[in-house]
């Protein structure tokens, strides 16, 4: 069984949360919501050029093959937006910095991939897996840092 929860930022710490009831008003806020360690939705406001939703791992219509699962996604508009929320925070200045921040955080986020061209072709190939690839968390948490957002304990726990 993989790993399940959802996390809360609201500017400040993390807390646990619940998917009901909606995040606080104030913003900034990122929430991390992840699924069986294959899936984490990041919701975020405010959403800047985004859409406020990406994924790490895989994306619900590739994971479920299921088209319905969620909209298709823009990987590119969601880095701008995730850049956009970076720089609302104060971590960044300028056109130069935000682009540097969309390119590194657009290396974390799942697109919409056809789940026959993701299996693994032989055996070496999962040896030489990175954890990240293997278990969202690890990759949430490594954005998380991209962010400059402290990783939750409740990753550890």
């Amino acid at each position: 069984m993989g790993f399940f929860g959802t996390y809360l930022y609201d500017g400040q710490r993390w807390t646990a949360h619940e998917d009901d009831p909606p995040p606080p008003p104030t913003e900034p806020w990122l929430m991390v919501n992840i699924y069986d360690s294959d899936i984490a939705t990041v919701v975020y406001q405010p959403q800047g050029r985004g859409s406020g939703v990406a994924y790490l791992g895989f994306t619900p219509r590739t994971y479920f093959e299921d088209d319905e699962a969620s909209p298709p996604t823009d990987v590119v508009r969601e880095a701008m937006g995730l850049a956009d929320w970076w720089m609302w925070r104060g971590r960044g200045e300028g056109e130069v910095e935000h682009a540097v921040k969309a390119s590194e955080l657009l290396g974390y986020l799942a697109q919409d991939e056809d789940p026959e061209e993701i299996e693994l072709d032989d055996e070496e190939d999962v040896v030489d897996l990175d954890d990240a690839d293997v278990f969202v968390e690890v990759k949430a948490a490594r954005f998380l840092e991209a962010l400059d957002l402290p990783i939750p304990e409740f990753f550890s726990d």
